[in-house]
C-alpha cells in the first residue's frame, strides 16, 4: 500500500478534501490554494513513521513518558514539497480516574496556518473561523505550564464560548521555537491532568525508541 492509500488529504482550515491542481499545488473550494493536510487512515508505527519523513526537521510533539494505558490514536501534518511544513499534531488517548476517557492533542504550527483553531472548534463571534489563537495568549502570568524539550513553556487557556460544544474541551495555547503551540483536551475537566509536571517531547529524531510506542485506539473527531 502506498503512502497515498494510506492517507487523505484535507485543507488545513476546514474538513473539505482538497483537489490536486498540478506544480505539487492543492486547492480547497472554500480557501482556494492552500498546504495540504495529509492524516493518516490507521494510527500505526508504519504511518507515523511516514509522517516523520514527511515533515524531516520540523518538530512533531508528543507528552513524554506515555503513561500505561495510553496510546497514540491520531497524528497529522500540514506540508507539501515544495514550501516545507507548516503545522504537525499529535494525539494521544487514554484514561484517567476523574475524567474515564481522554484526548490530549498537541499542535505546533506556524502562524497563520489555521490548523489549530480548526482542531480547537475556534471561532469568532460572528462564526468566522479563526486562524491563531487571540488575545488571550500572553495577557498575565501562564496558569499553565509545560516543559517541551527541558524549556518551560507558558500556555494559556482560549476560551471557545463563541464555539459550538464548548464545554466538551479545553483549550491552552503558548508559543514554543517561535510557532505556536496548542493542547487540546478532551473532555473539558481533563485540564486538571496538567497540574503535574508534563513534557512534550519533539520526536522527529526519535528513532528507533518509536518501536516502543504503542499506535491505535479511536481517533478524535475535529
Amino acid at each position: 500500500m502506498t503512502s497515498d492509500q494510506q492517507s487523505r488529504v484535507e485543507c488545513p482550515r476546514c474538513p473539505a478534501p482538497v483537489a490536486e491542481v498540478g506544480d505539487g499545488r492543492w486547492s480547497c473550494p472554500e480557501h482556494g490554494v492552500v498546504v495540504p493536510l495529509w492524516r493518516p487512515t490507521v494510527s500505526s508505527y508504519d504511518s507515523f513513521a511516514e509522517h516523520l519523513q514527511r515533515v524531516e526537521a520540523f518538530p512533531t510533539y508528543l507528552p513524554w513518558p506515555l503513561g500505561p494505558g495510553w496510546s497514540v490514536s491520531d497524528f497529522a501534518a500540514v506540508t507539501q514539497a515544495e514550501g516545507g511544513t507548516r503545522a504537525t499534531m499529535t494525539c494521544v488517548s487514554g484514561s484517567s480516574q476523574l475524567d474515564g476517557p481522554v484526548d490530549v492533542i498537541v499542535i505546533s504550527e506556524e502562524p497563520g496556518t489555521g490548523f489549530g483553531a480548526r482542531v480547537a472548534g475556534l471561532a469568532d463571534g460572528d462564526g468566522t473561523p479563526r486562524l491563531d489563537p487571540g488575545h488571550e495568549v500572553g495577557e498575565g502570568p501562564p496558569p499553565v505550564r509545560v516543559r517541551v524539550e527541558q524549556h518551560p513553556v507558558g500556555l494559556w487557556p482560549v476560551s471557545v464560548s463563541a464555539s459550538p460544544g464548548e464545554w466538551d474541551r479545553s483549550v491552552l495555547a503558548g508559543e514554543a521555537g517561535g510557532r505556536w503551540l496548542w493542547l487540546v483536551l478532551r473532555p473539558a475537566s481533563a485540564i486538571l491532568l496538567l497540574r503535574d509536571d508534563w513534557i512534550l517531547r519533539d520526536v522527529s529524531a526519535t528513532g528507533p525508541q518509536l518501536v516502543a510506542l504503542p499506535f491505535g485506539g479511536a481517533a478524535p473527531s475535529w
